[in-house]
């Protein structure tokens, strides 16, 4: 898909240079880090403007990747929905678990790990939760000759231990690191700093320091581009409602970047609300937190009085993140974008009304979006048309259910 003139040099609303979205972004890391940051950034403007790059990346997007996903009316779902008088919204699913890899990770690692050869880099790093970010961007260092060591956290491994094997299938390193996704990511980052000559840190989410969550998003924007030429072609116009879970937002905002100066389509994230908002146990950043510098940048976070980490939780792991994206974080602020939260039982639940209703199975992160769709849905007009991301394909959440839910009948 070819980006034209007017979409490189677009900014984001309220993005103000520098990775800066009015008071969240920005760059606060060592100064060993801020020239390797600058080359990152010079490199990725340049491959923005470069016709043979955008060229050998739509290749790769529409030939390995598998792009474009479909846009699936869910006709079952959308009967679901329905009141006593045969009315409500009409639901369809943007297909990111058909991707390579089983989940829209792949947008994104396939991009960067062109950028790592291109800059002459001889390895990858990488961190992972529920291991898509890991699979994606070993498959994508596999096919570029990249050496690839991923960082995964010891509780992750245990819950996603098939793309653990995924990883070792596909030449990567898995190093184990005591703890979950965060714990993972400040081990990579330490690793990296050690190594900032040879290797480049290829980062899945849209947090972290300047340019790192500008080219995630860019990457992934594909997925509201896609939505965006669909609908047209399906209906005739744009989606009314976008809903998408939110971890640390890679997926949300590549979904939502497309619409946010179309202010008649409303963008919805939902966050994990683990155990319930009062326990103590979630990963609701957006709902709960409050704003503070984490891995290199200003955003919500989930912090106690003295501004100590808390350790977050979702039954989707991949939703085990203490912050989030500037970029949400503003569009919070702002009113732009709605976020809501759906717990591990309603995610649960979700995954299996999808799995009867649609014979699809979705990750246990994605379920999240689905599981909003219960409060959502009644509260729309008939004929409402919401578009759902299925970030991730849930496969590897299968057996997790499955005993979470004894034997289904």
């Amino acid at each position: 898909m070819e980006i034209s003139e007017e979409k490189k040099k677009k900014k984001s609303l309220g993005e103000v240079g520098g990775g800066k979205f009015g008071r969240y972004g920005g760059k606060y890391v060592p100064e060993t880090l801020i020239t390797c940051l600058a080359k990152l950034e010079a490199e990725f403007n340049l491959v923005l403007h470069d016709p043979d790059f955008q060229a050998e990346l739509t290749m790769a997007l529409r030939d390995y990747v598998g792009r474009e996903t479909p846009l699936y009316f869910a006709k079952r779902l959308t009967n679901h929905y329905k009141d006593e008088y045969g009315e409500g919204p009409e639901i369809y699913i943007k297909r990111e678990d058909l991707n390579h890899g089983g989940s829209h990770k792949m947008n994104n690692a396939i991009a960067q790990a062109m950028i790592a050869k291109r800059m002459g880099r001889t390895s990858v790093m990488a961190s992972t939760g529920a291991g898509q970010h890991g699979v994606a961007t070993a498959a994508a260092c596999a096919k570029l000759s990249l050496k690839c060591t991923v960082f995964m956290g010891t509780t992750d491994m245990e819950k996603q231990s098939s793309n653990v094997l995924l990883m070792n299938l596909l030449g990567a390193e898995v190093k184990p690191v005591k703890g979950n996704f965060k714990d993972a990511s400040s081990q990579a980052i330490r690793e990296w700093v050690g190594s900032l000559e040879t290797s480049y840190y290829l980062t899945g989410t849209v947090v972290g320091p300047h340019p790192c969550p500008s080219m995630v998003r860019e990457f992934q924007s594909v997925i509201g581009k896609e939505t965006r030429t669909q609908a047209m072609e399906k209906w005739g116009g744009k989606p009314d409602v976008l809903v998408a879970c939110v971890g640390s937002g890679s997926n949300a905002l590549g979904f939502f970047h497309e619409f946010v100066e179309d202010q008649d389509v409303r963008l919805i994230g939902v966050e994990a609300a683990g155990f319930g908002l009062d326990s103590g146990k979630h990963a609701a950043t957006l709902a709960r937190g409050e704003v503070g510098v984490y891995h290199g940048a200003m955003s919500y976070l989930l912090q106690d009085s003295e501004g100590q980490i808390q350790r977050p939780h979702s039954v989707g792991v991949g939703l085990e993140y203490p912050g989030v994206s500037p970029e949400l974080s503003f569009l919070k602020d702002n009113g732009r974008a709605e976020f809501y939260t759906a717990t591990d039982k309603e995610a649960i639940e979700a995954y299996e009304r999808l799995c009867r209703l649609e014979g699809i199975f979705p990750a246990l992160e994605a379920a999240h979006a689905f599981a909003y769709l219960e409060k959502l849905c009644p509260t729309l007009p008939n004929g409402t048309r919401v578009v759902v991301n299925c970030s991730g394909r849930g496969y590897k959440d299968a057996a997790r259910v499955f005993d979470i839910l004894g034997h289904p009948s």
